[in-house]
């Protein structure tokens, strides 16, 4: 899969990832009153609504892009019908030939860890048959477990040819409480990036790894650091737009041939019709407002990548 995602990356020239992370908040009110009408102001209704919003992005956008990441907990806080609209949405994606990057941050041992990569990315044994639950591309993974909570993902990876992008530096303000603390005369994140470089080393695609890492837009010279301690991983960057990052600050986290990261923006994209720039286009044309929006990151992204 991290093939697909290079090849995707190529094809479009946007290392652009849309966040499907849909709060009632952005969803426009037609929406939510076509759905509140049929299902009532129920959890049926409101996963509904989220539904129906993620289909519209992902119509509108999937032609200039080449992956989305849904975080389940924005589907999980509406009980059972949110994760049928987490479903039906990556579901969705893949028929659009999307590469879904699942952000569920899972983190455990053993049989637990196991169990989670099964669910986002392996499949599961019913008697004599074999089902893919959740069906997912990659997965975010929580390392701070270590290699037993690493190891079921990184074989299931191995087995199904997918990937998962490891938590490494993230993004928001808190971080550093924990992350940046030194160890032997290193912050804690480059020693997480260290175990990342090496269980990717065993979970080869073609020219980049199965195990890639996050790190976030709003620390760009930690960026610079890290990319060249995981020159094999795909990293994967929070942060830009709503938190700060802006393309300018992104081009440490690329190698020299403008590859090895892709860029996330969730509710810059999926609620840009609220943003002033986007006003103009109202609330019965958020998706094109949302497709303007990745245009416009898109050239961001390009221009910075011009200093490479």
């Amino acid at each position: 899969m991290i093939n697909k995602l290079t090849a995707k990356i190529k094809k479009t020239g946007a290392p652009i990832v849309v966040g499907l992370d849909p709060m009632l908040s952005y969803i426009p009110e037609p929406v939510k009153k076509k759905a509140f009408e049929e299902f009532g102001e129920t959890l049926e209704g409101a996963a509904e609504a989220i539904w129906q919003f993620n289909k519209a992005i992902v119509d509108a956008t999937c032609d200039l892009i080449p992956a989305v990441k849904p975080q389940i907990a924005m589907y999980e806080q509406f009980g059972v019908p949110g994760i049928v609209a987490y479903k039906k949405t990556i579901d969705y994606c893949h028929e659009k030939d999307l590469v879904v990057i699942a952000d569920v941050k899972r983190g455990d041992i053993g049989s637990t860890s196991g169990a989670y990569a099964t669910a986002h990315l392996g499949k599961v044994s019913v008697g004599a048959m074999q089902y893919a639950g959740f069906d997912a591309d990659f997965a975010t993974v929580n390392p701070y477990l270590g290699t037993d909570g690493i190891k079921p993902f990184v074989d299931v990876c191995k087995e199904e040819k997918k990937g998962i992008f490891i938590l490494v530096k993230t993004s928001n303000p808190s971080s550093g409480e924990f992350q940046d603390r030194l160890i032997d005369g290193k912050p804690l994140y480059e020693h997480v990036a260290e175990k990342v470089a090496a269980w990717g080393q065993d979970a080869m695609g073609d020219d980049y790894s199965y195990v890639g890492a996050v790190v976030g837009a709003t620390y760009p010279e930690m960026g610079k650091v890290l990319r060249s301690v995981m020159p094999k991983s795909y990293i994967l960057v929070p942060g830009y737009g709503a938190q700060g990052g802006k393309g300018a600050d992104l081009v440490h986290f690329f190698n020299k041939d403008g590859l090895g990261a892709i860029v996330n923006s969730s509710r810059g994209i999926i609620a840009a019709y609220k943003q002033e720039a986007y006003q103009s286009f109202g609330e019965e044309h958020f998706a094109d407002a949302s497709r303007q929006a990745v245009i416009a990151m898109k050239e961001d992204i390009e221009k910075a990548l011009l200093q490479l």
